[in-house]
C-alpha cells in the first residue's frame, strides 16, 4: 500500500474515496478509471478497487482528523469505549514512530508491517488484534488460527484493563514489526 501511495502521490484513503465517489459500478470500469486517470498499473488499480468496495476501506474522516475518526468509530452506543482506545494510543506513542491505516471498523497500526489493530468489537468492548508470535499464554489472550490477520486478540471493556501486561504485549508486537 505504501508503494501505491508513493507511485500515485495520493493516500489510500484518497484513492478509495475516488473509487467510491465514482458513478461507475462495474469492477473493470473502476480499474480502467484508475489506470487512465492516474496512470496506475493494473495490479495497483485492482487492489484499490477491491479495497474501496470492502468493509475495510479507509474512512476519510479518520485519515484526515484522528480525533474525528475516533468519534466516528466510537459514536452512539460505543461512545463510552473511546477512552479505552485513547489510553491505548497514549501507550503506543511511548514506543516510537508508527503509521496509522484507518478502516471502517478499526484502525491498523504499522511499522514495516501491521503490529496491531484497534477498534470497537461490540457496544461494550474494544478489540485489539496483535501481530506477534510466541506471547506467554494468558486467559486474556485469544490465540487465533494460523492464516488470520492477527495472531492474538484481546477484548477490553474498561481503561483499567490497559495494564502493564497488555502494554508489554503491544510493545512486543511493535518491536516485531520493525
Amino acid at each position: 500500500m505504501a508503494n501505491i501511495e508513493k507511485r500515485t502521490g495520493k493516500s489510500i484513503a484518497e484513492l478509495t474515496q475516488l473509487v467510491q465517489a465514482s458513478a461507475l459500478v462495474k469492477h473493470g470500469e473502476l480499474v480502467a478509471l484508475l489506470k487512465s486517470s492516474l496512470g496506475m498499473g493494473h495490479g495497483d488499480a485492482n487492489t484499490i478497487v477491491h479495497l474501496a468496495r470492502s468493509d475495510n476501506a479507509p474512512t476519510a474522516a479518520i485519515a484526515e482528523d484522528p480525533e474525528q475518526g475516533l468519534n466516528e468509530l466510537y459514536r452512539d452506543k460505543k461512545a463510552a469505549l473511546k477512552p479505552v482506545h485513547q489510553k491505548l494510543l497514549a501507550e503506543l506513542s511511548q514506543f516510537g514512530d508508527y503509521e496509522t491505516a484507518p478502516k471502517k471498523t478499526y484502525i491498523s497500526y504499522r511499522r514495516a508491517k501491521q503490529f496491531c489493530m484497534i477498534g470497537p468489537a461490540t457496544n461494550t468492548a474494544v478489540e485489539i488484534g496483535l501481530n506477534v508470535k510466541d506471547l506467554p499464554l494468558s486467559e486474556r489472550l485469544k490465540v487465533m488460527p494460523a492464516g488470520q490477520m492477527c495472531n492474538y486478540k484481546i477484548r477490553l471493556a474498561d481503561v483499567a484493563e490497559v495494564d502493564a501486561e497488555l502494554v508489554a504485549w503491544l510493545k512486543a508486537a511493535y518491536e516485531a514489526a520493525a
